[in-house]
């Protein structure tokens, strides 16, 4: 049976889905972030699934979502983006210390996955984690200083007056470069990656992965490793289709 359960890492609330037989054995762990706006909740659809096929999946609540969540205007959030985007970044390897210590983590196996800003995230753990050993970026983008100049400009478009000076969002960009993945690509060593992304989706570009998954293919010995699939005419909604190939690709490689 697949048993639901809430924990804690060092303060961050989540779930675990797990065969509840095994909840206390070392299992191939996935951590699963969502996107904004959403909470852990959501994704335990694949976070299910992939408890069929043994893994431990942890769904953490990130700052201001869900459990952590501040009611704080929608507008004031928009502008903690980037802030909830490091703090997953943060404990992400609070959470591993968490599993190494319990000796929850089975030889290793350890990979990491997201939807919107949860796969911005993933991607962006990728630049600093060598202990990654797999990832699934749905409807994610690789690139976040472009991304964020997108962020900017909409709100620029939208007749809202930024709270920033120009030398913040340089700041901003100068910052995001750290962890922007299309840009370290020597970073991959050929992990496993996965993307999925719907070509009609109007909040994250579609170009964004597919361009960098073009590029980057180029980084693989094994280009089996790499995988990107589109979905025609998909807008920003993770589709059962997709979390199903998801699941899929994750038991041959993690």
């Amino acid at each position: 049976m697949i048993g639901i359960y809430r924990n804690t890492y060092k303060n961050v609330p989540a779930l675990t889905v797990v065969d509840s037989t095994k909840q206390d054995q070392p299992l191939p762990v996935f951590v699963y972030f969502h996107g904004f706006t959403s909470a852990k909740e959501h994704n335990l659809p694949q976070a299910y699934l992939l408890a069929q096929k043994g893994y431990r999946v942890i769904l953490p609540d990130s700052a201001h979502h869900g459990e952590r969540d501040e009611e704080l205007p929608k507008q004031e959030l928009n502008f903690k983006f980037w802030d909830i985007v490091y703090q997953n970044l943060k404990e992400l390897q609070d959470i591993k210390d968490e599993l190494d210590r319990q000796d929850l983590i089975k030889d290793r196996r350890i990979g990491v996955g997201g939807t919107s800003m949860g796969g911005i995230t993933t991607s962006a753990a990728l630049t600093m984690y060598p202990w990654i050993q797999a990832s699934a970026v749905m409807m994610g983008s690789p690139k976040p200083v472009e991304f964020a100049q997108k962020l900017i400009q909409d709100v620029e478009n939208s007749g809202v007056r930024l709270p920033l000076k120009e030398a913040d969002l340089e700041e901003l960009y100068q910052s995001l470069e750290g962890i922007d993945l299309s840009r370290q690509m020597d970073k991959l060593y050929g992990r496993p990656l996965f993307f999925w992304h719907g070509d009609a989706d109007p909040v994250v570009p579609f170009e964004h992965s597919y361009d960098f998954y073009n590029e980057a293919i180029d980084q693989y010995k094994n280009p089996e490793n790499i995988r990107f699939l589109r979905e025609v005419g998909r807008d920003h909604k993770v589709s059962r289709f997709a979390v199903l190939e998801m699941v899929n690709w994750l038991e041959l490689v993690l």
